[in-house]
């Protein structure tokens, strides 16, 4: 964990973060598993995925995400996210469906979301790391916390940000956000059993996150994969 290369805008962010007790416990945590012979996803390379891919201050959206897949080859360090050539996991498949229906964009190929981070979307999951096949395997180890103070320190220290909260989980994290200061954006999850309950498709998100931005002066995001 301590050999993982954090970029310089997001350490100084979150300096006290990595100084607390939770978060050497969480290290140990880590270690210990893979000492055990535990395969944990995503590689280590990749668990600060989503940081790396974007400065502190250049950061324009916001997604929340829960823990990564925990599939063989798919977890890539950004909520929602697979590497070019993996097929796109259920919730994936929903949100590229409402991108189709909001923007009239053509569904993409690849369901790997790093153009959507170089251009300032922070693809967050509350959880950053997963053991193969155990969904939910890190939860209450840490991370939670060490995500909920990225989410305070941008909801504070930052102005006009849209937050993307999708499903229950999500949505606790807006009471940390200040609605004045920035635009938050709920609804329901994209995974099938929240879609197909209507909770999810129309919902619109991406064209009003762009609204947003546009209105504030903001180059908004090219969405599109393809």
């Amino acid at each position: 964990m301590h050999r993982i290369k954090l970029q310089d805008s997001w350490k100084t962010a979150l300096e006290e973060e990595f100084e607390q007790d939770y978060f050497e416990h969480l290290v140990t945590f880590l270690k210990v598993e893979k000492a055990n012979g535990k395969t944990i996803y995503p590689p280590g390379n990749e668990i600060f995925a989503a940081f790396n891919a974007i400065e502190f201050n250049k950061v324009k959206v916001v997604i929340i995400g829960q823990d990564p897949y925990h599939g063989p080859g798919q977890a890539n360090g950004l909520c929602f996210s697979v590497h070019d050539g993996i097929s796109h996991p259920p919730s994936l498949i929903n949100i590229f469906k409402e991108i189709q229906s909001d923007l009239g964009r053509s569904y993409p190929k690849s369901g790997d979301l790093s153009a959507w981070a170089k251009q300032g979307v922070l693809l967050l999951n509350s959880i950053l790391t997963v053991e193969s096949n155990q969904a939910g395997s890190h939860r209450k180890k840490g991370w939670e916390r060490f995500t909920d103070s990225v989410i305070q320190k941008l909801a504070d220290e930052r102005k006009e940000l849209v937050f993307m909260l999708w499903g229950g989980y999500a949505k606790t994290k807006g009471n940390m956000i200040d609605a004045n200061y920035h635009k938050v954006l709920k609804s329901g999850h994209p995974s099938p059993l929240s879609a197909n309950r209507g909770y999810w498709f129309g919902n619109k998100h991406f064209s009003q996150a762009n609204d947003y931005l546009s209105s504030k002066g903001v180059e908004p995001i090219n969405w599109n994969l393809e």
